[in-house]
């Protein structure tokens, strides 16, 4: 075996470059240290364990300026320094992971990964080649001073104590700062061990002294392979003798070193005369030199520095000294002997870590706190102590920090179950992982645990995650959200039975409704709160005010379908469940209410919306001839004195379409007959509907109406002409129909001339009725006066029909229709004009036959003075005058007259020039009376063939349409 080594060292030594490269990565240089700064250190990583080291390399090139046995003697001093050093093990020595390797070129050793040396934080890059931005801006805290020299004393004390080893070169450059800023000794190069062989009785009762041999520092040998001067001790030059407490002198420079920028008490430059000149100022040490040490540590340093070695203070007493008990330092040396400690100590120490680690810096943290709580971590049982301090050091950290230092050591702990505090602390600290966590992480690592909290069977830990699942809703991502949490939650709501749980997972689904979209909640949140099984006050509340929610929220909102159809009468029988409250039934009431006035306004604007969008099709005028004339006109007498409670809640809702058409009846109970029209009546759509388009017919009629309508507004109006005087009011009441009949009678006997022949009225069969503005077609022995196209020009007190003086309207077996003068009605009499059918005319004007007009008894209305019959009122007064027959000489029927059934006075029996209803009767009655005659005053017609022949545009012109839309 001893001859492989000697083999391998051989083959190493003739091959060139760094011979730890085949089992270690080398990296980019990061310090530099050791004597004179020789040893540069690289970052590195060991290829088969994948562990981060140092590597620390001497490259012999360097060595090239010195003589060949100054060469040999700094190889020496550098071999004998790695392989004291790989001797050593304790806390406070660096640690060595592969031994020194030599090769041609260079000495190389691993060791555990460093940060750099004391000299390089200090300010000394000597023998680097670039400066990491790291060790550049690199600033040693209060804290770390502290702690660094206590952690150096213990280090003294191992060496003094344990190993009886003299370091004899502590300084800057042999002190390291591994990777969590731990100081650590190192170069051992010129250390002396002990030469005291006493025998081992006197070193177990305490009393051996440990002896060192003195080296006298040579000027002629390269200072690299001397210890420093500027922290060696004076009695290297006065007494020419060493100790354990020269290593303790080289504590008192350091420690002055370390608060006065770097810089040693004494400069000495290597030159040995200048060492030995500052040694005798050493007996004359001036106090204020020390200004920059702290108060508590000032006197300490002054016997440190004492030229009289026996007065120095030992590692032990140094470090009793009150300078190092502040709490910062204290916490960080507790830290370092952790694994001391048991388990109940530990936890009781780390519940009051996090107070301390707050005041902290965030690198001594990050450095000195965090590895030692990494290590407790595989012990699960402490990980709910630890983790507190953990994520209060992730908070303090950027996120580049947190992602390399932090989160590759919480991963594995995102996966513990038990305890359940582990949980409970990683939800109470949601907002710090979501906002440093990378979104890949999140949806690998930390969403997996929200959901196994939300289906894990603890109430603590399920109540805690619907509180907290709503404060860093923002951070989720929208799909996260909408397709794995919430479909927990609700699952969770239906199938949990306490209470709690169901109320705190409608709270926070009501807490997430504007992180979600208006569908999303109507389509998946909405339906699920009727599914929801117990009806307890706190559920339905929460249930209210989800909804409450969704109707205010600007982003939100329902539908008035969804309100009328859904919501509301699921609401309603929630108001009278008999768990609420007044208070709460207040809030149920008035959210019902609310909901019904939002469906109330939208379906109204719709409604009014579409009818304003009808109105603008249609004129005016058009929309009064197809609803308004046919109401004025031709009222139902039968039907609006029958009418039922019923007919009157339904009537203007625009329903009559859809209604049973009632059968029109006469006063005396005989059906009224109602002729087909010729022409189509354009349909009447009900309310609320609009109609898209006209078909061409129906344009082509409203074309003709709007045609006719103008050329009826282009004619001259009729003037009023009063021919008779009116009638005397009397403030007494009277039978005006009683009246109205016997001044017709009157009239007809004392106005009609009686030698006027009968053959003038040329009646023959047939119900025609004829008019014009200066003669009519029919049945006229004097001028009457109509209108064209179903308007009547009136008199003073013109009626339907217009017709003036004397005019009559009759025909042998038929019915005409007479205009009155003063007081008319519907079918009234000027002076001898009837409603009605009269006997059989002749030339003579005698009646061949009598009509029994006893059916019409019962139209006329009730009075104090004796009635008469029909039929006596018909009685003939003066031979051949029409209407001497007639049903109803006086009395009003329909709409209009002073005393009719809808008898409004002047309606149509006072009102000029009436325009609008009436053409539209006209229509009615058009195709069958061929009412409404135009043109110059021409002769009757004696036949009735000759009356139903068309006539040329001088003599009859019909009328249009709108009297057989009337009158059918």
């Amino acid at each position: 075996m001893d001859m492989f080594n000697r083999l391998k060292t051989a083959v190493s030594n003739a091959l060139p470059g760094n011979p730890l490269s085949r089992d270690f990565d080398l990296y980019n240089q990061i310090a530099s240290g050791g004597p004179g700064m020789l040893w540069k250190i690289h970052g590195g990583m060991k290829k088969t364990t994948k562990q981060e080291s140092s590597i620390f390399v001497f490259e012999k090139r360097c060595l090239e300026r010195y003589s060949r046995r100054d060469r040999e003697m700094i190889l020496d001093s550098l071999r004998k320094g790695v392989q004291q050093l790989t001797k050593l093990r304790h806390p406070k020595v660096l640690s060595v992971m592969e031994p020194l390797e030599e090769s041609r070129e260079t000495l190389a050793f691993a060791t555990e990964p460093v940060f750099g040396s004391l000299a390089n934080v200090l300010g000394n890059l000597d023998n680097m080649t670039t400066v990491p931005k790291e060790l550049q801006e690199y600033e040693l805290y209060d804290v770390e001073v502290r702690h660094g020299l206590l952690q150096m004393i213990e280090g003294l004390t191992f060496l003094h104590n344990d190993a009886k080893i003299l370091h004899h070169n502590i300084c800057p450059e042999s002190i390291i700062l591994n990777k969590n800023g731990t100081w650590k000794l190192a170069g051992f190069d010129f250390c002396v061990l002990n030469s005291n062989t006493t025998d081992q009785s006197l070193i177990k009762a305490g009393s051996f002294v440990p002896m060192f041999a003195f080296k006298e520092w040579d000027s002629d040998i390269p200072p690299c392979c001397q210890p420093h001067l500027d922290y060696l001790a004076p009695e290297y030059a006065l007494t020419m003798m060493c100790s354990l407490a020269s290593d303790m002198y080289s504590i008192g420079v350091l420690i002055f070193a370390l608060f006065n920028n770097g810089k040693p008490l004494f400069e000495c430059r290597t030159q040995l005369s200048t060492f030995k000149k500052n040694a005798e100022e050493l007996r004359h040490f001036r106090s204020t030199l020390l200004g920059s040490i702290p108060d508590e540590l000032r006197d300490y340093v002054k016997l440190l520095l004492n030229i009289e070695h026996t007065v120095r203070p030992d590692p032990a007493q140094l470090s009793k000294v009150s300078f190092f008990e502040d709490v910062g330092t204290m916490t960080l040396q507790y830290m370092d002997t952790l694994f001391q400690r048991d388990n109940l100590q530990k936890s009781q120490f780390f519940k009051g870590l996090p107070k301390i680690a707050g005041k902290l810096p965030k690198r001594v943290n990050q450095q000195r706190i965090l590895p030692a709580l990494y290590k407790e971590c595989v012990n699960p049982d402490m990980v709910p102590f630890v983790l507190p301090t953990i994520l209060l050091v992730a908070e303090q950290s950027t996120e580049r920090e947190y992602v390399n230092l932090i989160l590759p050591e919480l991963i594995p702990l995102f996966k513990i179950h038990d305890p359940v505090q582990v949980s409970l602390i990683f939800l109470q600290n949601m907002n710090l992982l979501l906002g440093k966590t990378p979104q890949q992480d999140i949806k690998t690592q930390i969403l997996p645990m929200i959901y196994r909290a939300l289906e894990v069977d603890n109430p603590q830990i399920q109540e805690l995650c619907l509180n907290i699942v709503p404060t860093f809703a923002e951070m989720i991502e929208y799909s996260s959200l909408k397709n794995a949490i919430v479909p927990r939650i609700k699952k969770l709501c239906q199938a949990t039975s306490t209470l709690t749980i169901r109320v705190n997972c409608l709270l926070c689904l009501g807490k997430l409704l504007e992180y979600m979209d208006r569908w999303y909640v109507l389509d998946e949140i909405l339906p699920f709160l009727p599914q929801i099984p117990s009806r307890e006050p706190a559920v339905l509340m929460s249930i209210l005010g989800i909804y409450k929610v969704t109707m205010g929220h600007a982003k939100l909102g329902m539908t008035k379908d969804m309100l009328a159809n859904k919501v509301i009468p699921f609401l309603v029988p929630l108001c009278i469940d008999n768990n609420l409250n007044l208070s709460q039934f207040n809030a149920f009431v008035a959210t019902v209410r609310e909901m019904f006035g939002k469906v109330e306004s939208e379906q109204r604007t719709k409604l009014e919306q579409l009818d304003q969008m009808k109105q603008e099709q249609k004129t005016l005028e058009i929309s009064k001839i197809s609803s308004q004339a046919d109401k004025n006109l031709i009222p139902d007498v039968g039907q609006q004195k029958n009418q039922t409670m019923m007919d009157k809640f339904l009537s203007g809702f625009g329903i009559a379409g859809l209604m049973g058409a009632s059968q029109q009846t006469e006063p005396n109970g005989g059906p009224v007959p109602v002729a087909a029209p010729s022409t189509p009546r354009p349909s009447v759509q009900p309310p609320g509907t609009a109609k898209v388009s006209l078909s061409l017919e129906e344009k082509q009629r409203l074309a003709r109406q709007q045609e006719q309508e103008q050329k009826l507004k282009g004619q001259r109006p009729l003037s009023a002409h009063n021919t008779q005087n009116k009638p005397k009011t009397n403030d007494k009441v009277k039978d005006l129909t009683s009246t109205l009949m016997d001044t017709n009678l009157r009239n007809m006997s004392s106005t009609t001339p009686k030698s006027q022949p009968m053959s003038s009225m040329g009646g023959q069969s047939g119900p025609v009725m004829g008019g014009g503005m200066s003669s009519c077609s029919y049945g006229m022995s004097s001028s009457s006066s109509t209108g064209s196209g179903g308007y009547t020009g009136m008199n003073s007190g013109g009626s339907f029909g217009g017709m003036n003086n004397s005019s009559s309207f009759g025909s042998n077996n038929s019915s005409g229709f007479g205009g009155v003068n003063n007081s008319s009605g519907f079918g009234g009499v000027n002076n001898s004009s009837g409603f009605g059918g009269m006997g059989s005319m002749n030339t003579a004007g005698q009646n061949k036959q009598k009509m029994d007009m006893s059916a019409f008894d019962s139209l006329l209305p009730s009075s104090n003075q004796p009635k008469k019959s029909m039929n006596e009122m018909a009685q003939p007064r003066t031979v051949g005058m029409p209407g001497q027959q007639g049903m109803m000489g006086g009395q009003r029927m329909g709409m209009v007259g002073n005393v009719g059934v809808m008898g409004n006075p002047g309606m149509m029996g006072y009102q000029q020039n009436m325009n609008g209803g009436f053409g539209q009767m006209g229509n009615q009655m058009g195709n069958q009376m061929n009412f409404g005659c135009v043109g110059s005053t021409g002769s009757m017609p004696t036949s009735n063939s000759q009356m139903l022949t068309p006539q040329t545009s001088s003599q009859v012109k019909p009328s249009g349409n709108d009297l057989a839309d009337i009158f059918g």
